[in-house]
């Protein structure tokens, strides 16, 4: 996890983090909620991910480092049970609270709190180029190769153990055609010409499977 807290260091500083505030204690804190025993996707894995594809297409973004705050703090609160956008409301307020004591400047921890709200729902504005990469980052999983996704969707699958199968499988068809139901699943070009296809297939294919099973055997 050494990396991955240097990789915290650096993109608070960028952001305006106070020299000498408590930056590792803060990216501890908030590792340890990404290790959480009840994740089995959304965790340092995901995050690691998420900020790869932030690194590789930085160029894209007009504030890279907010854009890497965003994604350590958009699923930082993370409980399977919660309701609607509530686990994204959460983690923006959390992460409000992190770095205005880590005496980042307000406008950039509002931008912070903006962006990781629009996680909920991957709706972004036209031109607003940090959202779409954090979003883009976010979905990447979507156009992984066919046995990476199956992987990705049997670990959603195990964090949603509590949820009975027939629930679970309506539940998950209606976030599929959501999802399917979006303009676009990704916006910035260099990305959206190389996912958008296998990402399609990839949530039809899911989508058939949940539809054609028939009940649970007894």
């Amino acid at each position: 996890m050494a990396d991955l807290l240097d990789r915290w260091r650096a993109a608070a500083r960028g952001a305006g983090a106070k020299p000498g505030a408590d930056t590792t204690r803060a990216g501890e804190q908030l590792l340890a909620r990404w290790r959480e025993p009840h994740r089995h996707y959304h965790t340092a894995v995901h995050l690691t991910a998420v900020l790869d594809v932030v690194d590789r297409h930085a160029g894209l973004a007009d504030r890279a480092d907010l854009v890497r705050l965003a994604a350590w703090c958009h699923d930082v609160v993370y409980d399977p049970r919660a309701a609607g956008d509530a686990n994204e409301r959460d983690s923006a307020t959390l992460a409000e609270t992190v770095l205005t004591e880590l005496g980042v400047p307000a406008p950039a921890v509002a931008e912070v709190r903006r962006l990781v709200l629009l996680t909920a729902w991957h709706v972004v504005a036209p031109g607003d180029r940090d959202g779409e990469l954090l979003c883009d980052a976010d979905l990447a999983v979507l156009a992984a190769p066919p046995a990476t996704y199956d992987r990705y969707a049997a670990a959603i699958r195990r964090e949603y153990a509590h949820v009975p199968e027939p629930a679970f499988r309506v539940g998950r068809a209606m976030v599929l055609t959501g999802l399917l139901a979006l303009p676009a699943l990704f916006r910035l070009p260099p990305l959206a010409g190389r996912w958008e296809q296998p990402a399609r297939n990839n949530l039809r294919r899911e989508l058939a499977t949940l539809t054609a099973a028939g009940p649970p055997a007894d």
